[in-house]
């Protein structure tokens, strides 16, 4: 499968994004300079680089946990009224905890102050 030069711009954004810490679908997209939080979501859904490449560090600006391997959401969605079984995403919590970045049982980010970068301090290039 062909990769875009936007995916590959999502792609080497996010293999910038230190262990442990996060950043935003909408995030991602304003540093890249392209597209949108979907289309993020799309190339990362679409990652063939994984783990090389880390998508599950990129989560919702509403700081829930977002997606992962195409499924969206684990447990119950407060904000969104959904339950979902969540596997993958549950994975995906596993992962970040790994890491030290925890998440509510709601699937919500527990310590924004692992946002990356820091609000403020703006974007390292690319």
């Amino acid at each position: 499968q062909r990769v875009t030069p936007h995916q590959w711009a999502v792609y080497d954004f996010s293999k910038t994004i230190p262990c442990g810490q996060v950043t935003t679908y909408k995030d991602l997209c304003v540093a890249i300079g392209q597209g949108s939080p979907r289309s993020v979501g799309s190339a990362l859904r679409n990652n063939p680089f994984a783990p090389f490449v880390p998508c599950h560090r990129v989560i919702a600006s509403n700081m829930y946990i977002g997606g992962f391997f195409g499924e969206w959401g684990t447990g119950a969605n407060a904000r969104g009224g959904q339950k979902n079984t969540g596997v993958q995403c549950n994975r995906k919590m596993e992962m970040l905890a790994k890491e030290g970045v925890g998440f509510s049982s709601d699937g919500y980010l527990v310590d924004e102050s692992l946002l990356w970068p820091v609000p403020g301090e703006g974007f390292e290039s690319t």
